[in-house]
């Protein structure tokens, strides 16, 4: 997949561009964490889980249930993150979108009506795999991926990741 040149399509686009108001969600949120990485990337996504924000898209961060260093979520679940997952299937389709923020390329997914809408987006070219899953209501303010990806290329060095 080469997300250096794929340019989103413009419905994707317009979606993810529009503006929306959050609405504050709960403190906390289930978010089960991929199996467990190999140790290096363990310790890539415990840095990354450091350095991500209080607050994205206007939303608080939440406590994840089970606690751990591969989660995060914000509004509740309305937006969860999990790092250290294998290599998505759909990374290696030359036909999928891709957008880049801050210097970090994303994979983009829109996700089906009957798993609730929204967005996953999933780093690319990173030595960590890492997705935000974003519902559907929080799923029209590409703005969100500002924050985060300044965490992902503060802590998560360009590559192509083994696992």
């Amino acid at each position: 997949m080469s997300l250096h040149r794929r340019p989103l399509r413009l419905p994707a686009l317009l979606a993810v561009l529009a503006l929306a108001g959050c609405a504050p969600g709960g403190t906390e949120a289930r978010v089960e964490p991929p199996p467990a990485p190999p140790a290096e990337v363990a310790n890539l996504c415990a840095a990354l889980h450091e350095k991500l924000p209080d607050q994205v898209a206007g939303l608080a961060r939440s406590t994840t249930e089970p606690r751990s260093d591969l989660t995060a979520a914000w509004g509740g679940s309305a937006i969860v993150l999990r790092c250290g997952i294998p290599k998505p299937p759909k990374m290696s389709d030359p036909q999928q979108d891709g957008i880049h923020v801050n210097g970090v390329a994303w994979l983009l997914e829109q996700l089906d009506e009957e798993a609730g809408g929204g967005f996953r987006f999933t780093t690319g070219m990173r030595l960590a795999y890492t997705e935000v899953v974003v519902d559907k209501a929080h799923a029209k303010d590409a703005g969100m991926l500002v924050g985060l990806s300044a965490a992902v290329a503060g802590t998560v060095p360009e590559g192509i990741a083994s696992y």
